[in-house]
């Protein structure tokens, strides 16, 4: 984060962490409640309805008497980081300084924890404004490794998280993300390569290549997110770490034949480890 205290200059600061020096200045302007609600009920039907664009989701707040514009829509869309889940053809052109890595996960045989790992973005609604949660989960065991809870959408949190998953559990594989620019900055992926990780990424709008991650911010939101108003930043980091820990150590899943990640990533960690 930027430290106008540090001796190096800001402009400096903001050039390490890939960042917009005009960002450092910036200050946002607080959400209107009506903002907000709209905001709130948006990430609840894209959740619904993660096909639907900006014109459908103007239409379905239309049918329960919220009028408002699609380009609105759009726009809060882009702000909350929210895309319509289906396949798109390749005709965004890419920041010629942002590369795009392959997505590698086709055909691969996933068969034991920190093979791959796995990162996201969400948008999570707080009673008086919005916060970001990253979450880096190992693809073969499900299990959350690390998570950070930003006010911006920076490359920095994203580091942070991926930093403490390392240091904790090791490295993996390959790491699998998405094409955000906080994924395909310079800084991050020049980081992770030089820890020997191979990066992957998904398709853009090809929601299916990361679907274990999609898979729980839904799981995060309807059982706790959504049943929990937030007042706060920090009431938010408690409640999303009270759930991360259950959900790790006791919430059992069907897939991993009602075991839990914790029960299925140990035992797996002392042979990785070993070997």
């Amino acid at each position: 984060m930027i430290d106008r205290t540090h001796q190096l200059a800001v402009t400096k600061q903001a050039q390490v962490l890939g960042v917009s020096r005009g960002s450092c200045y910036y200050r946002a302007k607080p959400v209107s409640e009506e903002e907000q609600f709209l905001m709130n009920r948006m990430d609840q039907l894209h959740l619904e309805y993660p096909f639907a664009g900006a014109r459908m989701l103007r239409a379905l707040l239309r049918q329960e008497g919220i009028m408002v514009g699609r380009k609105h829509v759009s726009t809060l869309m882009k702000r909350m980081g929210l895309e319509a889940l289906y396949r798109k053809p390749p005709t965004t052109r890419r920041h010629p300084s942002h590369q795009v890595y392959p997505y590698l996960l086709r055909g691969l045989t996933i068969t034991r924890a920190n093979q791959v790992w796995a990162m996201d973005i969400t948008y999570i609604p707080l009673a008086k404004g919005f916060v970001y949660l990253v979450a880096v989960v190992d693809w073969y065991t499900r299990r959350v490794l690390a998570w950070r809870v930003s006010i911006t959408m920076d490359v920095q949190f994203c580091l942070e998280a991926v930093e403490e998953a390392l240091s904790r559990y090791g490295n993996p594989d390959i790491l699998n993300t998405d094409q955000g620019a906080q994924f395909t900055s310079h800084s991050f992926t020049e980081w992770v390569k030089a820890q020997g990780i191979r990066l992957s990424m998904d398709g853009r709008g090809a929601w299916r290549d990361n679907i274990f991650v999609e898979r729980l911010w839904r799981t995060v939101k309807y059982e706790e997110v959504y049943l929990h108003a937030y007042e706060s930043v920090p009431a938010a980091r408690t409640g999303i770490d009270r759930y991360f820990q259950f959900y790790n150590s006791r919430r059992p899943h069907s897939s991993l034949a009602e075991r839990t990640p914790d029960q299925v990533y140990f035992q797996q960690l002392p042979q990785l480890q070993a070997a």
